[in-house]
């Protein structure tokens, strides 16, 4: 029981250690290049990972049989996500960036958690599921600018919703792996992939910051998004998504709108509505429904540190 709640809770933490990065970038935002400071946050990130897996697994090499799948997860979870990210705010509305990115998310993973794991949907994970939707859509658009399909947003729609089909496919594709291997490994080199194909994409956007007019809280930003937000925040995140399960952790993203809008009340002084609170609440309440089912299963293979094969 304990260590149940202890998953639920990192799922929640990093939930709104994300969520709060919705307004620390939005500040960083102002002086770097997007891509730039998407491909400093997991770059820097990249010698934090080996460091740690080596100092905690004694290796950190994977069997080269292995390293086409990681790459593709890398390039398709890491590059291609973060740039739709990034683009989809561009195109549309924050409001729409965050509905189409955020509530179909869990859907999408529970219809595809079958190809990829053996999870099945229960009742109360749909009723669940269905509260907590509803409160995401209190809380987003509960908001100031509200949901739009102006013909102007229609390529940033498609773009967020895009985010919430690739997004579970990079999270499953990835808990296939950690099966054999632990999820800091197939952090670490997921990573490592995703942001050596990222790198290219920034060419020619260096010179658009001006580095020497930056000053600690542009730095405090970059910290944050490496060390919180990327380093400790995917380990945590797939270790208890893999114990928990793909289809009831990706609900907890659910929390992540709420966070950003409790750290736009804090950082930009933006109001928050009573819809925004009863969503809130509707939200909360989703996810205690889903955390207190019992699961039947047996506990997955704790993975090891190394699986056979030759090593890079």
């Amino acid at each position: 029981m304990n260590n149940k709640w202890m998953n639920y809770g990192g799922l929640i933490l990093i939930a709104v250690v994300w969520g709060a990065n919705f307004g620390i970038s939005r500040l960083a935002m102002e002086s770097f290049n997007p891509v730039v400071f998407s491909f400093l946050r997991f770059g820097l990130a990249i010698p934090f990972f080996f460091v740690i897996l080596k100092l905690t697994e004694g290796s950190v090499g994977i069997p080269w049989r292995i390293v086409p799948r990681l790459a593709l997860i890398g390039l398709i979870g890491i590059t291609l996500l973060e740039i739709t990210v990034m683009y989809s705010i561009k195109y549309t509305t924050l409001a729409n960036a965050s509905l189409l990115n955020v509530a179909p998310w869990p859907i999408f993973a529970a219809l595809f958690a079958p190809l990829f794991m053996k999870e099945s949907i229960t009742l109360r994970l749909i009723v669940g599921g269905a509260i907590s939707i509803v409160g995401v859509c209190f809380v987003i658009l509960g908001g100031g600018e509200g949901f739009s399909l102006s013909s102007e947003n229609m390529l940033g729609n498609a773009m967020a919703f895009g985010v919430s089909i690739i997004g579970p496919l990079f999270n499953l594709s990835s808990m296939s792996l950690m099966k054999k291997y632990s999820a800091l490994r197939v952090s670490t080199w997921t990573i490592a992939f995703g942001a050596l194909f990222m790198l290219p994409l920034t060419f020619g956007s260096w010179g658009q910051t001006n580095w020497s007019a930056l000053q600690a809280g542009h730095y405090l930003s970059i910290g944050y998004n490496v060390l919180i937000c990327t380093v400790m925040a995917f380990v945590v995140w797939n270790a208890c998504m893999f114990k928990v399960g793909a289809t009831r952790s990706n609900f907890f993203r659910y929390a992540v709108p709420a966070a950003a809008v409790i750290a736009g009340y804090f950082m930009f002084g933006e109001k928050i509505t009573l819809l925004q609170m009863c969503g809130a609440g509707c939200m909360a309440a989703g996810l205690i429904w889903i955390s207190i089912e019992r699961k039947r299963r047996e506990e997955p293979v704790a993975p090891a540190a190394n699986a056979g094969g030759h090593f890079v």
